[in-house]
Parts: structure tokens; sequence; C-alpha cells
């Protein structure tokens, strides 16, 4: 007799199905036009096209920005996690909801505020241009519209991990007379290393790739845009093999960071180990 939780083969076949057609449609379907037409024009015109000026400006461009932006939020989930799962404190719930804000709203409404912020006619404006400081469209401005989108993935990666963990070694570390960077680096910090290298490579994914906000800060200007925006400008100036090229990089660089991901969730993905969930 069969059991009565047991899946019907027909529902299995259906559900795997549909899965099957999602990959091929909006993900395997575009990697391979991308790299189709990256090298269509053969391997000599796709190295000419990933070592033009433009390409190699916003190549640099993009990994100076992750190179600011990965150690900014990394430093703020790691004290944002220890905060929230060591101290109570007045607003407590409120501050785990308002990390995850930038996950909620369009990246552009980020560069937005930074333009409002920064900007020739925003608060801070006049007092920039009377001490010649330039924040917007400059690499300051790409940096902080960058970091608003990308700091929460330290820290909602980090919390759930170290909640599951508790504080016992903490506490018994502390009755033994460990000072408080003993107990960080000596304690916790090995507990949760792989989730912070965790928190990082998705931090990085997520800089190397943004779009909307920096679209808003860096206003196209040629030798302040990151990849994605010199893709768009290759691609409104009929420049596509340089965009397609372009693109490739970019993807290569999301396979690499994706196996990066992979293997550290197959190799950590151990007792006391927990997968970064929502908060």
């Amino acid at each position: 007799m069969k059991r009565a939780t047991a899946d019907h083969w027909l529902a299995r076949y259906f559900f795997i199905a549909i899965m099957a057609a999602f990959i091929l449609v909006f993900l395997l379907f575009p990697v391979c036009v991308i790299i189709r037409e990256a090298l269509r024009g053969g391997l000599a015109l796709y190295l000419s096209a990933l070592t033009a000026t433009h390409s190699l400006t916003a190549i640099r461009l993009t990994l100076l920005v992750a190179v600011a932006v990965v150690p900014m939020n990394t430093l703020f989930g790691v004290c944002a996690a220890w905060a929230v799962t060591h101290f109570r404190f007045p607003g407590k719930a409120l501050l785990i909801s308002l990390i995850e804000i930038p996950l909620w709203v369009s990246p552009v409404i980020g560069g937005l505020v930074f333009a409002l912020i920064f900007g020739r006619l925003g608060w801070l404006g006049p007092w920039l241009d009377a001490h010649n400081i330039q924040i917007l469209f400059a690499y300051p401005g790409i940096v902080l519209a960058t970091a608003f989108v990308t700091f929460p993935f330290v820290a909602r990666g980090l919390i759930p991990l170290m909640q599951a963990q508790g504080s016992a070694e903490e506490e018994a570390a502390m009755t033994l007379g460990a000072n408080g960077w003993q107990l960080f680096w000596r304690v916790t910090f090995p507990k949760i290393k792989w989730g912070v290298l965790y928190g990082m490579i998705l931090c990085n994914a997520r800089a190397m790739g943004e779009f909307g906000a920096v679209s808003v800060v860096a206003g196209g200007v040629d030798d302040r845009i990151t990849m994605p925006l010199q893709i768009e400008q290759y691609y409104l100036n009929f420049g596509l093999p340089q965009a397609f090229a372009l693109a490739s990089l970019l993807l290569l660089l999301s396979l690499v960071t994706l196996a990066i991901k992979i293997g550290l969730e197959w190799r950590h993905l151990a007792p006391g180990y927990v997968r970064p969930t929502k908060l």
C-alpha cells in the first residue's frame, strides 16, 4: 500500500520540468548567448575589446570599489552581529530590520539619497563645493552607493550563525580571565570565520555587479563608471563586441564567486554551521 504522503509520479516530473525550464530559459540560455556573442569575432577581437581603454578603466574601478566596500561591510557585519547576539539594548529589533532595508528597496533609491545629500543642490553640496571636495560623480560616491546596497550580506549571514552557536564558550573564557580581544580572536572568530568569508563572497559579487545605485552617483562619465555601466555605454553606442566581451568577463567573475560559495557550503555545512537565512 502506498504511503499517504508519497508523491505522485506525474506531479514529481511536472515540478522537475518546470524547474528545468526556468533554469534553461532564464539562466543557461542567456549565459550561452553572452559567451557566443563575445567570441563571435574571434579571440583576437575579444582580447582587444577587453584591453580597450574604457574597458580597462571600468575593470580597474570595479576592483577598486570592491576592495573598499568588502572590508568596510565586513567590519560592519561583524560588529552588528556581535552587538545583536551578545547585548540587550533598546531598538535591537529595529536595528535588525534596518539592516535588511537595502534588500527591500530599489538600489536607485539609495543612489538618489546620496545625490540629495552630496549633490550640488543637496544638503552638503554648497559646503563641499566651497571646500573643493567631490563626492558625487567620483570614486567616493560610487563606494558609498555600493556600500549601501551590499552592507546587509555579512551581517545577515553572521547573526543567525552566532545565535545558533550561543555564547557559552565566550562566557567560559571570560570566567578564565580572557579580555575582549582574546575573547574575539581566540573564541568567537574561529567559530564564525567561514560565515564571515561566506558573507564577504556574496558582498563582493553584488558589489561588482551593482548597476542601479552606481548609475545615479556616477553620472555616466566614461572614466568614472564600473563594468556594468560601461557595458551599457558600449551597448548604447553600438559597441556590441566590447559590450559582450566585458559582460563575459563579469559573468566569469560571477561564476568564480559562485564556485567558491558552493565549495564553502559543501565543505563547511557541518554540525554547528548554520546556512545564512533571512533574519
